[in-house]
């Protein structure tokens, strides 16, 4: 019963992220240092849809991701709201953020390590829809 509704959850979220825009889209549309950050493997996407710091970065790094992922918050809470837990709608998000990287990107691979995005497909969840 549980697999069946959290599944028909991350269905239900997976339609709200086709029909918006990526939340990274529009994080990096407004944050230059975002993008700097994301092309230099400083920061990288994590499997619960937020973005997670990359070794030893800074502190200035450090609150950008906060900052981030607290607009990230606020966008899942809306978007989520009636439809699906704020969790699960993170999770979808983050399956789609890790499809979405580029060649030398980083995002978070199975084991909770970084992995850098190569000509493939990265390793994904395999609850990702």
């Amino acid at each position: 019963m549980t697999r069946i509704r959290f599944s028909s959850a991350v269905a239900a979220a997976a339609v709200l992220i086709v029909a918006g825009t990526s939340v990274a889209e529009a994080q990096s549309a407004r944050s230059p240092a975002y993008t700097a950050a994301r092309a230099a493997g400083q920061v990288g996407e994590q499997t619960d849809g937020y973005l997670g710091v990359v070794g030893g970065q800074g502190a200035d790094i450090a609150a950008m991701v906060r900052d981030l992922n607290n607009q990230r918050r606020a966008v899942y809470t809306s978007a989520a709201s009636g439809k699906s837990t704020i969790q699960e709608y993170a999770f979808t998000t983050g399956c789609k953020l890790i499809r979405d990287t580029r060649p030398g990107e980083k995002y978070q691979g199975l084991d909770g390590s970084w992995k850098t995005r190569g000509a493939g497909a990265p390793e994904l969840d395999p609850r990702c829809p």
